[in-house]
């Protein structure tokens, strides 16, 4: 066997992720609040790209007369000072002049701090601290105090041990347990306890309940009162059902999380990233610019560059860089609002129905009809759709919500799953408490509609609907 070397030439075609087109992809799958932010980010580190702003978003102080365009080139507006005719300049000159400090005296106007029109939400620590440090409690107490609440969770629990707190703070466990005492009188009711049975025993105390049938269903039947088994908490109490249904409606009136009050989770709104509105029987689609920059590459490099100027040459490469990065995000960004409204435009033309008349009319549709629609990849359409918002006269929708798996009817034809999903809602809306329906009875009912499914299909959409099962819906 002889082993040699050899040279050889070969052409192949090879698919290469260009940085333009690297970019585009990753524009084209951010949010509306992603695209903001790199946008922003991209303004600060280049120093080619600047935002444009319209001359009527100016604000000028005096009006002023615009200048005549000469030979096509619109000269820059100035501003004119004006100069208050009631100073009185010898006064001002001779202080000016005067070998002392000069000395103003300005008429004193109250001012409002700025402080005053901030919102502040008051957190749970500072609200527990402050009614703790009411008590005028001893340097020790103190100590053990805020330890406890700093180890509280969100939801007002207290997720360390009574030894671990005795360990960090050099106290005797007796201290500790008298300090959490204290704690666990204050505001809100059902702070600082170490489990949900010790929080609603504490709300129950503060009610004047102690030692009732609330207690001993809170202390023994925590896990029957869960799965509604009331019949068993009858049989162990040895009580009748109207007695064990009074006391569950006081224990459905506690709180579970004492700490919900004082969270600083703050709502997040969606913006939609189109608009599509109804005009006379047709469709109008609009994108959403409202706050987006408007982009330019920066005359001034693009100057440089342009006149040939004898600057170094890692200047000049570097500026070129620079602003072929700014020209491919700014295509990026006007390819990625066209591929949004072309797939909306497609979405328009399959769900016409939904758009006119609702959910109950959205039809089975997948990813492969849009893209075959308007001629680009599965993949892309899935970039587009993904947390991508659309207003529409039903309400706002994410434009994934379009697609959905398809279920046939009884009698030929299919019906989209969403509008399935729809229909279980309203019958359980629709149901009686004291009798709710079961899975299988759902699946009788969407039969009878013409709609043909399985009872654990119905399981499975009622769970993506977040909706309890029969035996924990029932009211007594």
């Amino acid at each position: 066997m002889v082993l040699e070397l050899r040279q050889q030439l070969k052409l192949s075609q090879q698919l290469i992720m260009t940085p333009q087109l690297q970019m585009a992809i990753k524009l084209l799958q951010l949010s509306r609040l992603e695209l903001m932010d790199t946008i922003q980010q991209e303004l600060e580190e280049n120093p080619a790209l600047e935002e444009t702003i319209d001359a009527a978003d100016d604000i000028h102080t005096d009006p002023v007369e615009p200048e005549p365009i000469e030979s096509g080139v619109l000269k820059e507006v100035t501003i004119g000072e004006k100069i208050n005719d009631d100073i009185d300049w010898s006064n001002y000159i001779d202080e000016y002049n005067s070998p002392g400090k000069a000395n103003f005296e300005f008429e004193k106007k109250e001012q409002t701090s700025f402080e005053s029109f901030i919102a502040k939400k008051e957190s749970l620590t500072e609200h527990l601290l402050w009614q703790f440090m009411m008590t005028a409690p001893s340097m020790e107490e103190e100590a053990i105090g805020s330890l406890i609440i700093g180890n509280l969770d969100k939801d007002g629990y207290l997720k360390i041990s009574i030894e671990d707190i005795a360990e960090t703070s050099n106290a005797s466990p007796e201290n500790v347990q008298q300090v959490l005492s204290v704690l666990q009188t204050f505001d809100p009711v059902g702070v600082c306890a170490r489990n949900l049975s010790e929080c609603l025993m504490i709300q129950v105390k503060a009610l004047g309940l102690k030692e009732t049938i609330v207690t001993e269903i809170i202390n023994h039947h925590l896990a029957h009162l869960e799965n509604k088994n009331y019949k068993a908490i009858c049989k162990a109490l040895k009580t009748d059902i109207e007695n064990v249904i009074s006391a569950v409606r006081i224990i459905q009136g506690l709180e579970p999380r004492p700490g919900r009050e004082f969270s600083d989770e703050e709502p997040i709104y969606i913006v939609p990233d189109i608009y599509v509105y109804k005009v006379d029987d047709d469709f109008v689609i609009v994108l959403n610019n409202d706050g987006m920059p408007r982009l330019r590459i920066n005359p001034f490099y693009k100057a440089s560059i342009s006149q040939n100027d004898h600057s170094a040459d890692s200047a000049r490469d570097y500026i070129q860089d620079k602003m072929r990065s700014a020209a491919w995000l700014i295509r990026s960004i006007q390819q990625r609002q066209k591929t949004i409204y072309k797939v909306m435009e497609s979405i328009l033309l399959f769900q016409k129905d939904f758009f006119e008349k609702g959910i109950s009319y959205l039809k089975p549709m997948v990813l492969k009809n849009v893209a075959q629609d308007i001629g680009m990849h599965e993949s892309t359409i899935s970039r587009v759709t993904t947390n991508k918002y659309a207003h529409t006269p039903q309400g706002i929708f994410e434009l994934k919500y379009f697609f959905n798996s398809s279920i046939n009817r009884m009698h030929g034809g299919t019906v989209a799953s969403a509008s399935v999903m729809d229909k279980i809602r309203q019958i359980i809306e629709s149901e009686n408490s004291k009798k709710p329906y079961s899975d299988n009875k759902i699946a009788e009912m969407l039969k009878e509609s013409n709609i043909d499914i399985a009872r654990r299909t119905v399981a499975k959409y009622r769970e993506m609907l977040k909706v309890l099962p029969s035996n924990k819906r029932k009211q007594y």
